[in-house]
């Protein structure tokens, strides 16, 4: 294993939404594509990165969406945390299988399928260079993943908070849409929040502006970006205070 020399962000949260792990089928979880991001992964912690993560559950059931149909929202939202750990599971079984250590750690207590989370715990797995993956959220409704990784980021001391997208950044408008939508290098929190550019929830963007967390928002489609983003060399927009 390689030292983690030249690496920007040593220990990093990475941020991905539960539509990442869909691929072209629309629905559900692609296990080619779980393994494609489970390769970056361990191809991060081989060369020295200590890695977290916090996924979505948005490919499988949005508590917003339930909601909207009439569903109470609170029940809405436990529904999509338990989606959240079945995406937990499926990146868990991916590691197995290339030989990575992990731990998938709940918000919601359930000791039959994985460890709940407790800091103290979730810190020394990645330590030991266990890829710890959090889910069920916050294990609270009302809270958006989003909201969750800014959290988990702050409380296990990541350097970086690292927004996996299928486009390179952050941008004024919908790129695959608007041909003319302007890409930023760096934002500020601020702008984030004063321009909506809602690349994240505005609690998420607040939380991270609040505890100096840089965030880095990133294209996951791209196999070897998350190695790019721990050495600072990937396409990427950076929010954080300017100097």
């Amino acid at each position: 294993m390689t030292s983690p020399t030249g690496f920007r962000y040593r220990r990093l949260l990475l941020k991905l939404s539960g539509e990442a792990l869909v691929g072209k089928a629309g629905y559900g979880i692609d296990v080619d594509v779980v393994m494609r991001l489970c390769r970056d992964m361990k191809e991060a912690v081989e060369a020295g990165a200590e890695i977290a993560v916090v996924i979505g559950g948005g490919n499988i059931f949005r508590g917003l969406a339930g909601a909207a149909k009439g569903m109470d929202r609170a029940t809405a939202d436990y529904m999509g945390m338990l989606a959240t750990v079945m995406n937990a599971l499926a990146l868990h079984n991916g590691l197995e299988r290339l030989d990575v250590p992990a731990r998938v750690m709940s918000a919601i207590p359930m000791p039959t399928v994985c460890e709940s989370f407790v800091r103290s715990k979730a810190l020394h797995h990645l330590s030991c260079r266990r890829i710890v993956i959090f889910a069920a959220g916050t294990g609270n409704p009302f809270f958006t993943t989003d909201t969750t990784a800014a959290l988990r980021a702050i409380e296990m001391d990541c350097t970086a908070l690292a927004k996996a997208t299928q486009v390179d950044g952050v941008y004024s408008d919908d790129p695959r849409k608007n041909p003319k939508a302007q890409r930023y290098e760096t934002l500020t929190y601020g702008e984030v929040l004063s321009r909506d550019l809602r690349v994240m929830d505005g609690a998420a963007i607040a939380l991270a502006r609040d505890n100096k967390l840089p965030v880095v928002v990133f294209s996951i489609e791209e196999p070897g970006n998350l190695l790019k983003v721990l050495r600072g060399e990937a396409r990427a927009t950076v929010i954080q205070d300017r100097p």
